[in-house]
């Protein structure tokens, strides 16, 4: 580590400041632009490895550890104090962000799936997007649902147009696959997952929370593993129940995926005996079958075995139904 990785720093906090940060937490806006004007706390950073390096995951480390969410001033005062605990966390984790709210993104695409259904997700973190029939849904624009056994601590609000079919799925089975699984019953894990949502953003970690109790009271099946490697995948699509239809998810997972692996991944669950659904960015892949135009697409892609089915915030909270629609192009 050298002055230029110092630098290399303060460029990319200073960047995260001014693009990324504002409008979304001013507290990570102040912490990411001292870094960038402070030379001892850029150096501390500059000890993580460069891909551990990212402003969200050194930040949700630091507040995982106990940094204050204070000023500047104090946050690095802690820092300095913090040091070494600081870099060797941030050296062993990634950004794993575990958002149940996209299971309203994926519910319509789900309800075309006749039960019951195992269900196995590829970058799955803790597994929060398994439970699609735990939570309950409020969709405006749209019907109420809430599990057999009554209304969930989940409640996942979203807005819907274009009448897509809505209905919770009977999953008797389900598994993740990740490089590194985290456990919804491990008390720094779950630390960690609720530190990944930034500061501001109102109702995501008690909306974590609820859904890391939920996962740890009946864990899925979690391996670890590279879900690109179609050995892992086949091995992974093995476990799951004859009786059931496989589905496999990957819900925001392929953009964090180079291209190779990407398309080999592609490929791997079009050889499976499954039905593919998956959110992805409208420009990420050419999959889609009709293709859609990312210029105009308006959001990212849900899709069934590469059939685009709406246009969908990445995060849930928002459905545009757009099956067998106009948008769709050539």
């Amino acid at each position: 580590m050298g002055p230029d990785a110092a630098a290399a720093v303060a460029e990319r906090f200073a960047r995260f400041a001014r693009d990324e940060a504002p409008g979304r937490s001013d507290l990570y806006a102040d912490w990411a632009a001292g870094v960038a004007a402070d030379a001892d706390v850029a150096a501390i950073l500059a000890r993580i490895p460069e891909t551990r390096r990212q402003p969200p995951l050194v930040f949700a480390v630091s507040r995982m550890l106990g940094a204050p969410e204070a000023p500047f001033a104090a946050w690095s005062e802690w820092m300095a104090a913090h040091a070494d605990e600081v870099v060797a966390e941030a050296s062993r984790r990634s950004l794993q962000t575990n958002e149940p709210q996209r299971c309203a993104a994926l519910l319509p695409a789900l309800s075309t799936v006749d039960g019951p259904i195992a269900l196995l997700e590829l970058g799955a973190s803790a597994g929060l997007c398994l439970f699609p029939d735990r939570y309950s849904y409020r969709f405006r624009g749209g019907p109420q649902l809430d599990p057999a056994t009554g209304p969930s601590r989940v409640v996942l609000a979203c807005d819907v147009t274009g009448d897509p079919p809505l209905r919770l799925p009977d999953v008797v089975w389900r598994a993740g696959v990740d490089l590194a699984p985290l456990d919804p019953g491990d008390p720094d894990d779950r630390r960690f997952l609720t530190a990944l949502v930034w500061p501001g953003e109102r109702g995501r970690a008690a909306r974590i929370e609820a859904a890391l109790d939920i996962a740890a009271a009946d864990p899925p099946v979690m391996i670890a593993g590279d879900a690109s490697d179609p050995a892992v995948l086949r091995a992974a699509a093995d476990l799951a129940p004859a009786d059931a239809t496989l589905v496999v998810t990957t819900p925001g997972v392929l953009p964090h995926i180079p291209r190779a692996g990407r398309e080999r991944l592609i490929a791997a669950v079009r050889e499976l005996d499954a039905v593919w659904i998956s959110i992805d960015p409208p420009g990420l892949h050419k999959a889609w079958d009709p293709p859609v135009d990312p210029e105009t697409w308006g959001g990212f892609v849900l899709g069934r075995d590469g059939v685009p089915l709406a246009a969908v915030d990445p995060l849930g909270g928002s459905v545009e139904w757009r099956a067998g629609g106009p948008s769709f192009r050539g």
